[in-house]
């Protein structure tokens, strides 16, 4: 009897949604509130599914609504969700010694969006080790500022300075200082830089800080690498002049740069997003920030600053009539349609999830929430942000099921999710019958 293999982004999937449920139980749990009551199943999963889709976004005040339990759960569900259940499932299984099969290598390469299985069970260790060492380091560095905030109580500032790492690292955006964020610290110069360290690093991916380690030289950094570190510099610099240049009045310089690093997956704030009523040219900058996102193989969502580059290099090149080539090498026309089908399919997701939350709940306009505040809910929710104008809250049961499910797709990427039909997966594509070309009119 011939036994089918399970397709690796449906184990991918599966992983996923199991830890979200298993979330969604411990939440549930009286002990995991400060009032020793449930949340109730919805709040629940929005909560836990937001966790391990590193989004942010809460119907509940974190800081006020959970238990110290409640709160461990939450960074056990980010760290999960920032590192991936198979990438910690395996590195526990290398520690003691296991040897990984050759089903869990390709696996593997798929979660962490590689093109091969060599030296994955090395990239693992050096994923966990990155991890770890980040986020103590930037929780001993926040431990003086916020020691001055809970008046030098030596285990309350610990626990904060130790959730606030985890959520920064992973691109998560909860917070427990709240319900304003970080916006009463927005001058804070110490808590900010080390959240913006912290926020780039994890969003930067795990194979550019491999490949920076190991080379150490411009020359020697593989392509992948140098086109994520001048897209990532291009977006915070660019979106930090261009943020404060629609909104010079309403934000300092340290913020206009903190709402540029945030708006590609952190989700963390220090200032009001509901005004951004009244700049809608700064709303477009956000919300094109944060459907960019991070990079690949990070902690961070969004179609990735590699996608970014591929499409603005591709446009540019078109227009010239020339081949698409960045730093002396040319870009596959693989890689173009890639890059471009996951754009078009991000884009689709977010216009039906516009769609569907205003069809779902047509009184948000009587509270005030227009076609723009939703429009950023459902970016922010694909991208796994987790920035929002205040509309979160205000959320009927079908709307915040409907985000997690939002949250879910951007997280795993929309390419892992249409990928479960690729029936090739274990071999290349090879087509038994060629069609004729004939060409269509474009534009």
């Amino acid at each position: 009897m011939k036994i089918r293999k399970i397709h690796p982004y449906i184990q991918i999937i599966l992983t996923f949604v199991v830890v979200v449920l298993v979330g969604a139980f411990l939440l549930m749990l009286p002990i995991s509130t400060q009032a020793r009551d449930s949340m109730g199943f919805v709040d629940s999963l929005f909560t836990s599914t937001s966790c391990v889709c590193v989004t942010g976004l809460t119907v509940i005040d974190v800081s006020l609504r959970l238990s110290v339990f409640g709160k461990i759960v939450m960074v056990v569900l980010m760290e999960i969700g920032g590192l991936s259940f198979i990438t910690i499932a395996i590195f526990f299984f290398i520690v003691i010694g296991g040897r990984i099969g050759v089903s869990n290598r390709f696996m593997l390469r798929e979660a962490l969006n590689q093109t091969t299985v060599n030296n994955i069970s090395s990239l693992v260790v050096k994923i966990m080790i990155i991890s770890a060492t980040v986020q103590i380091i930037g929780a001993a560095i926040n431990m003086f500022p916020i020691m001055e905030m809970y008046d030098n109580d030596f285990w309350r500032s610990l626990g904060v300075s130790l959730y606030h790492s985890a959520a920064s690292f992973n691109n998560a955006g909860f917070d427990i200082f709240g319900p304003s964020s970080m916006i009463e610290y927005k001058d804070n110069i110490i808590l900010n830089c080390t959240t913006m360290g912290m926020i780039i690093i994890g969003g930067i991916g795990f194979v550019v800080i491999d490949d920076i380690f190991r080379n150490k030289r411009w020359k020697k950094f593989n392509l992948h690498t140098k086109i994520t570190l001048v897209t990532t510099f291009i977006l915070i610099f660019g979106g930090m002049l261009l943020i404060k240049l629609t909104c010079w009045e309403g934000m300092s310089w340290l913020q206009a740069l903190f709402s540029s690093v945030t708006s590609r997956t952190a989700g963390f704030t220090t200032y009001d997003m509901s005004d951004l009523k009244n700049h809608p040219a700064t709303y477009v900058i956000i919300v094109v920030l944060m459907i960019i996102g991070a990079s690949s193989c990070s902690t961070g969502g969004g179609i990735k600053t590699s996608t970014c580059a591929v499409i603005m290099l591709t446009v540019f090149y078109f227009a010239k009539g020339e081949k698409t080539k960045v730093f002396e090498r040319r870009l596959s026309g693989e890689q173009k349609f890639k890059a471009f089908t996951l754009l078009s399919i991000a884009v689709l997701i977010i216009i039906i999830g516009v769609f569907l939350v205003a069809a779902f709940q047509p009184g948000l306009t009587e509270d005030g929430f227009g076609i723009g505040e939703i429009v950023f809910e459902v970016a922010s929710a694909f991208s796994t942000t987790g920035l929002t104008m205040g509309l979160t809250p205000f959320l009927n049961p079908a709307n915040r099921v409907l985000l997690c499910l939002i949250m879910l797709m951007g997280r795993l990427g929309p390419l892992t999710v249409i990928g479960v039909i690729n029936k090739n997966w274990m071999a290349s594509s090879k087509e038994s019958i060629k069609y004729v070309k004939e060409n269509v009119i474009i534009g």
